[in-house]
Order: C-alpha cells, then structure tokens, then sequence
C-alpha cells in the first residue's frame, strides 16, 4: 500500500483528488521554508516543516545552497505523496549545483498545515550521503572528505592521499580545474552502490569512481569521488595513492572530456598520471597484457569503450585498463608530456565522436589512426614482452 501511495497518483489507489494551485503553492513554501532552515543551521525551524531526522545526518555537509522545486503533488485527504527537484551546492568546492530527484511523503494538520514526514530518493535516483546515516565532515588544504560509519582518524588519511594527489595532477595537466575534490567515503560497497543507483555487484573490486554532473553557461561540474571502502582497505600504499591521483584526474579533466573522448584515452590518461613517480614498471602495472603479449595473444586494436564495462570478466576490463595507459604512455615517451595534455584537449574539443581521435592525432601528432595503433602494437611487445 505504501508503495502505490509513493509512486503512483493517488487515483489510482483510491480516494485521491487532483492537486490545487493553492495546494501546491502551500507545499513549496513548506519546502522553501524547510530549505531556509538547513542553512540557516536552525533546527527547530527544520522541525516545524517535519520530520527533522534527515538535519542531524547533513548537519555536517558546509552547505552553500540547497532548495527544493516541487515537481508533482498528489494529495489524497490529509496525506500526499510529492515528487520535487533537490538542488545544492558545497561551499568552497561546486561551482554548479548537484541536482537530484527525491520523493517525498507530506501530512497536514487539523489546521491545513502540510509538514514534510519523509524524503527519500525519487526511483532510479541515488542516494545521497546523509541518506545513508549522519554524515562526518573533514576538511584539509585541497580536500573536503565526507564520510559515513567511518572515524575521523581513517578520513583524514584519505584527505591526505588527496592533498598528495591535487598538485601532482596539476603538475601534469595545468592548473585550468578548481585543484579541489570532495571525496565521498560511505560504509561499504553496497553503500557505495548506493550512491551510485546501481547494483553493488557492478562494483565489486572497484576501488573508487568519479561521478560529476554538468553545470550550465559554462560552469564547471560538481564532481565526487566516491570510494569503496572494502576495495580500497585491501590496497597497498601505493596502489592507494594511484587510485586517488587516477581519480582526482577525471576531477581535472572533466571539462574538456566530452562525447567525443574515448574511455581508453579518458582512463589511460588518469592511470598515466596516477603512475608517474611511483617506479612501477610496465609488466608491474599492466600484467594481464603482459600476460597476454607472453601467450602470444596481444590485442590488433585500441580498448574499445564496451571493454570498460564493469562485467563478469575482470581480464577483459584490466587488459582494457592497461591498453589505454600504455597508448598514454607511448604518446609522453615519443612525443612529450605537453603533446599528450594537448592531444586529449584537442579530442575534447570536438562535439562528436566520429572523426575526433583522427583529426586530433594528426593535427597534434602528425600521424594517423593506423599508423598510431601499429604503433601502440608495438610498444606493447617491446614493454612487456621478454
């Protein structure tokens, strides 16, 4: 029964009416007023708009915006179910709102009052944190780390291997990002997949993944970096400050990785870059190609972007890994570190696919698409074969 109340117009499980403007208009100055009070840090002002569970859980989060856009409300006698718009925006780090669908259950009073009794994600909506339970804030000089279930000790080591990360990325990419990451650090992995509104089995062994939306006129996105807890524990240190770097790398780069840009150039970039001064070699990092180029079964083309398909073959999704850092790394090696930056700015600049990878590699490089993956076969063999 909750369910239809929550998903379906109240008609359609009997008794509903249709919403009035006057209706509407009462439950969105609810919301506004809800919204007042979040930052406004005034609880009891939360309280009086309903159920003030959620305040304690994001009291934490520093909170430049946040207000809500009712959608659709379906009232039906002294209850309603709601569908509205959640917009916010971290102070210090988003420079566009994060928007996100929620919805929401409403009373009203003997006196006609509405009161919000619960907001919860709108359906194929993620989660966000203080969904999950109450939030833990850590701030550092580059790095804003929210946590949930996890000690203030444990985020601020993750804040550091941030802090590490920022200047190595802008050492190689420039410094045209905000040099900021907000790094989400939730229970476990199904935590994980919750913010993510996706199975947990499609993240199984996957130790971080960067999430941002778009903003508008040109503003720059609102990334996170959103850990898996159980994935990342079982690293060493090295292999953690590389998933860090490799992320906060996509957090550089994703104003100029558009439609047009392949996975094994976005990935291999970010493993390019996460790799640079740890002293691993070729066969150390890539040792399923290793694998593969020993047996005799090197791959003919560049990784495909389905191969990087969170899939029950983790071979084909490592190999997929390996091939676009090692094309990265053979464009440094042969044509230098500023070419390789210009190179994945110019595929960037393009507004579609076709063609983009071609027209870059000739006019950054000054070779074609076959020409480069013979290249890139060979390279291959000569890394990591005997």
């Amino acid at each position: 029964m909750g369910l239809c109340l929550l998903l379906l117009p109240l008609a359609g499980c009997g008794g509903g009416q249709a919403p009035t403007g006057t209706a509407m208009a009462e439950v969105q100055r609810v919301l506004d007023r809800r919204s007042a009070a979040v930052l406004g840090h005034d609880e009891q002002a939360y309280a009086e708009t309903g159920t003030r569970s959620s305040y304690a859980n994001l009291r934490a989060v520093p909170l430049a915006a946040w207000s809500y856009r009712l959608t659709s409300l379906h009232p039906d006698g002294a209850r309603a179910t709601a569908g509205a718009q959640l917009s916010y925006r971290i102070q210090g780090y988003d420079k566009a709102p994060v928007t996100t669908d929620r919805a929401l259950t409403l009373s009203r009073t003997a006196d006609g009052q509405w009161y919000v009794t619960y907001d919860r994600p709108a359906e194929k909506s993620g989660q966000q944190l203080w969904d999950q339970g109450k939030v833990t804030a850590v701030r550092s000089t580059r790095t804003l780390v929210l946590g949930v279930g996890q000690s203030r000790t444990t985020l601020r080591g993750y804040a550091r291997l941030a802090d590490t990360a920022v200047p190595e990325v802008s050492k190689a990419w420039g410094t045209d990002w905000t040099q900021r990451v907000v790094l989400l650090v939730p229970g476990s992995l199904n935590g994980m997949a919750g913010l993510l509104g996706a199975p947990a089995s499609n993240y199984k062994g996957i130790a971080a993944v960067t999430t941002g939306e778009a903003g508008g006129s040109g503003q720059a996105p609102a990334d996170r970096v959103i850990l898996n807890p159980e994935a990342y524990a079982v690293l060493g240190a090295v292999g953690r400050q590389v998933v860090l770097t490799h992320e906060t790398t996509h957090v550089a780069t994703r104003a100029h990785t558009t439609v047009a840009t392949p996975l094994w150039l976005s990935e291999g970039y970010a493993d390019w870059i996460g790799y640079l001064g740890t002293g691993r070699t070729p066969t150390e990092a890539a040792p399923e190609l290793a694998r593969a180029v020993e047996a005799g079964d090197a791959p003919e083309d560049l990784p495909a972007d389905q191969d990087f398909g969170f899939t029950d073959d983790p071979t084909r999704l490592a190999q997929a890994y390996e091939g676009g850092w090692l094309a990265c790394r053979m464009i440094a090696a042969h044509w230098g570190e500023e070419k390789l930056g210009a190179f994945y700015r110019a595929v960037g600049a393009h507004k579609e696919r076709a063609g983009a990878v071609e027209d870059a590699l000739r006019t950054e490089l000054g070779t074609t698409l076959p020409d480069f993956t013979a290249r890139w076969r060979g390279y291959l063999k000569a890394q990591l074969g005997d």
